[in-house]
């Protein structure tokens, strides 16, 4: 059975809400495909508006600056892995499955597996590869951090952070290891693709290799 799967990004992100129109809605869906395309450094309101056949200023309507439409995809993807976890290990008891079905939702392509999305899953996901740490290394990240826009990321750190304690509850950095999880996953994933030699990476495809060295890391700090 399909169903459509949406969000209540956090409102603090827009100036509009992009879901409340059909203009809204191609801004995101085509920042998506861009900043894939060309890069979050290149990317600019100006080549969008050329892209969706609009003007600059009717993009400003919905989004202050680029960095925050970053940061509305970035919140939406984490909404996203929220739902895709809780979905995933809803009817596994054992935690030591629920974690290793975890590591591999991080450390693969996703793919849409159900329901009907709006924007492109597989696009977003290398964009939080590539792109993310740029949404809160900056400067201005406590005033930022105010808004609660990194709530669903929180959230999923936190959800992590939860099954290991049930897997280990003698284990003092549950959330440490959370977060570590998820932006190690990311790490490994670019530089298997891009700078190899900075990985362990022989051969295959670099999803494998970053599922194998999570597993590796979390398992041995575990048990």
């Amino acid at each position: 059975m399909k169903f459509q799967v949406s969000f209540n990004v956090n409102e603090k992100l827009f100036l509009r809400n992009p879901e409340s129109s059909v203009l809204g809605k191609k801004i995101i869906k085509y920042s998506i495909e861009l900043i894939h395309e060309i890069g979050f450094e290149n990317f600019t309101f100006k080549k969008l508006s050329i892209q969706i056949q609009t003007t600059e200023a009717s993009i400003y309507r919905y989004f202050e600056n680029k960095h925050r439409l970053l940061l509305y995809i970035l919140n939406w993807y984490w909404c996203y892995m929220n739902f895709l976890v809780n979905t995933s290990i809803e009817n596994i008891s054992e935690p030591k499955i629920k974690l290793k079905i975890i590591i591999e939702l991080l450390a693969n392509d996703l793919k849409t597996k159900s329901g009907t999305l709006d924007y492109n899953i597989e696009a977003i996901n290398q964009i939080v590869i590539s792109e993310s740490s740029k949404a809160y290394l900056v400067k201005d990240i406590k005033n930022i951090n105010k808004d609660h826009v990194f709530q669903p990321f929180k959230d999923l750190c936190t959800k992590i952070a939860s099954i290991i304690n049930e897997y280990n509850p003698s284990f003092k950095f549950a959330r440490s290891l959370s977060s570590t999880i998820i932006e190690t996953s990311h790490t490994q994933q670019y530089f298997a693709k891009n700078l190899p030699k900075l990985t362990d990476l022989q051969s295959g495809k670099p999803e494998d290799f970053t599922l194998k060295f999570l597993e590796n890391i979390v398992f041995k700090l575990l048990d």
